[in-house]
Parts: structure tokens; sequence; C-alpha cells
């Protein structure tokens, strides 16, 4: 009786029970063909646009426009409708190497970015993802001779800087790009290996010219925050640029904050060392928000607050108020916006606007695009010595967005 009762009940379950297993059928495409006899000039095209006539428009709009806002509209338009293309062209290979349990979310966070500018060219492509446990020797040698084996190209490899300096020592003759690492802090000599990281070096160099003396350094026990201390530091007192300034003494004071520490009053309360002192923070966001907020709490009279990348988000002006910011310049390096790729990341819950390693992400799969295909790259980001150089600009959180900061000492 009581199998009886058991199937009765689990009988409707199975009968409604949904399957989430991705079908292996391609999902259809849609072709346009130009009956039109007569070639669309750049005016044509708008009017299309301006009447709502989208088919028309991408009809004329085969391949890329020479007007930018016309060609974003071109690709929306591809993505969002899944056009597909009526040059035959070869299938693009791109392999993702996914030391899933180190880099965490980044695992599927690259993955969407790589995806998401993908689906917005107007070109077939393969997207593959190698997981790896570890980033040892053994784990990357056995990923990269499979990805190889596979036929694959071109490698995104979000590794850390073991991952990183491993890869380097195997040497391997396939063309790897790592958006998590700047160049200056691993050992390698290989063309085939690039470097899409930023650089939290060139921003302190850049912040330090707007600080004076004394300088308080705020820093975690992370590797980005212990080096950044011990660069800053020194930056600081040595630097030809910064002795020029009128501080011809300066001294630096670092305090090194635990995870768990919440209250700063030791290092903070009445203590005129620090008076009008220019802090530079080296912790993530909720921590730098802690730090900032007991800056102005304890009347410290901070003559401006700096930091790196790290704190470049928009939760910085939720979670501080105003008066606790008004004198922070954040250095940021993704400054070459693309408004088609902003929102087919958006579309996948992703963000490339304020996520540094999204950001070098997309950045990297252009470029292997464009090497593969022979297009032009859609962020013409500098490349020296196989090391993206992005441009730094100084940002000011403002009450409700980030504004640009002009250097009183220009």
């Amino acid at each position: 009786m009581k199998k009886i009762l058991l199937l009765t009940v689990l009988l409707p379950i199975a009968m409604f029970a949904k399957s989430f297993l991705i079908s292996n059928i391609p999902l259809p495409k849609t072709y346009i063909q130009n009956l039109d006899p007569y070639p669309c000039s750049e005016t044509c095209l708008q009017e299309y646009l301006d009447n709502g006539m989208i088919f028309s428009f991408l009809s004329h709009a085969q391949s890329k426009l020479t007007n930018k806002e016309q060609d974003e509209r071109r690709m929306m338009n591809i993505s969002v409708l899944n056009i597909g293309s009526q040059i035959i062209n070869d299938k693009l290979h791109i392999a993702l190497l996914l030391p899933y349990k180190i880099i965490g979310r980044y695992a599927s966070s690259t993955t969407n970015a790589s995806f998401a500018y993908l689906i917005s060219k107007n070109h077939s492509f393969e997207l593959k993802s190698y997981k790896i446990k570890s980033e040892s020797l053994a784990d990357i040698k056995e990923a990269l001779q499979q990805i190889d084996d596979d036929g694959f190209s071109y490698v995104i490899a979000p590794l850390t800087h073991k991952g990183a300096n491993n890869v380097a020592k195997l040497n391997p003759q396939i063309n790897i790009f790592f958006p998590t690492i700047n160049k200056t802090d691993v050992t390698s000599t290989s063309s085939y290996l690039t470097y899409g990281g930023i650089d939290y070096k060139a921003q302190s160099d850049l912040l330090l010219k707007e600080a004076v003396s004394p300088l308080v350094i705020f820093y975690d026990h992370s590797k980005i925050g212990r080096s950044l201390s011990i660069y800053q530091k020194d930056k600081f007192i040595n630097s030809a640029a910064i002795k020029k300034t009128k501080n011809s003494n300066r001294s630096v004071l670092k305090f090194s904050i635990p995870k768990r520490t919440t209250n700063l009053q030791k290092y903070l309360s009445k203590n005129k060392k620090i008076q009008k002192a220019s802090f530079i923070i080296n912790t993530p966001i909720v921590k730098t928000g802690m730090i900032m907020s007991q800056l102005t709490l304890y009347d410290t009279n901070a003559t401006n607050v700096l930091s790196t990348q790290i704190n470049y988000d928009p939760l910085i002006l939720s979670i501080t108020q105003h008066q606790d910011r008004k004198n922070m310049l954040i250095a940021n390096s993704i400054t070459d916006n693309n408004n088609v790729f902003i929102e087919s990341n958006s579309l996948l819950g992703n963000d490339i606007v304020y996520d540094w390693i999204n950001y070098t992400t997309t950045v990297g799969v252009d470029y292997f695009f464009s090497l593969a295909t022979r297009e032009s790259r859609e962020y013409l980001t500098t490349i020296k010595d196989n090391q993206m150089i992005y441009p730094i600009e100084l940002l000011s959180p403002a009450r409700y967005r980030f504004v640009k900061y002009r250097s009183l000492k220009e």
C-alpha cells in the first residue's frame, strides 16, 4: 500500500518535471537578402533607422560601418535577432582555461564576457571551457595539451601569478591571453603569451603625484595589498618627480588592517601624526567604506584619499557619505567603453563597465578575434612587448557618479 501511495505522489511530479539539459540543436539563424539594386549612403541608412525599418537597414549593413553610432545599432540588432553572416567564414575557436576553485565567480563571469563579445559579432565561433582543479605545472600542461589536440589556437586564461608563471615555464606554442596578469609581475619572453592585467603600479605613480606628506597607507593581507603598500612607500619617498614638490620632509605610515577589524580608533583617534595627511587605501570596497567613514569620525582632516582600480565601484557611492569621499581620487583604466558589448554583457547579468577582469577579458577576446579574422579591433588598446597598455584617468566619486579630476598641479 505504501509503494502504491508513493508512486501516486511521484507520478504527477515526473509528468511535470522539467529538463535543464541544454539542447545540442543550434538556434535557427535569420538571413537578410538585399534586393535593393541601388546603393545606400550613410544618410539613407539613417533614414531607415529613424523610420524603424530595421531589416532594410540591416540588408545594406552587411559589414562594419564607418559611422560609429550606426555600426553600434547594426551590431546590437545582429546580436538580438541572431542574424547569420552572408559571408562564409571559418569558425573561430577560442578556449577558456579556468582554475575554477581558485578564481571563484570569475570562472563564470569571464566565460560570459567572452560569450557576450562573440555573439555580438557576425561570425561563427566555438567557445569551450577547460576546467582545471589547480594551477600546478602538471594540471596546466595536461589541459594545454588537450586544448591543442582539440584544435584551438587561442586561449583566454584568467589565472593567478602562480598559474601564469607555470604557463611561462611550459612555453607553449599557442596564443594565450591572461586578463588577470600584468607582465611586470611575471617572467616571460614568449611571443605567444599576451598579458591584459591593469598596471597597479602605474596607477599608484599617478595617484602619488597628488599626495602630500605624511602619507598614510592602509592595506589588507592580500598579495596585492601587501605588494602595493611596499611599492607606494618606496615610490613616495624616493621618486624624483615627488621630490620636486613642496614636501621636502616626506614621511610614510603604514597600517595593516586585518579582515575582521572594524574599529580604527587606535590608529586614528587624536593621532597628530596623521593630521591633514594623504591616505592611500589598498583594501576591498566594503573595508574601504569603513575606513573612509572613520577618517571623518575621528577628524583626521584628510588632504585627500587615494585608491587604485580596487575601489572603482559604484558601491562606493552608496556605502559612504558625500563628506567622506569629497576629497577622494580613484585611478581607473576602464576607459574604452563599447555600448554594444556593455548591453550584450548586461543581458547575461555581466558587468564590463566597473569589473576590470571582465573588461580585460573582453579586450583579449577582441584581440584574438582580430588576429583570426583580420578585422579591425574594436578596442584600440596599445600593445607593448606583449602587454596591453591601458590609459589611466583620475576620477572623483561625486554625489551620484564618478567625474573626471583635473589636477591643480597641471
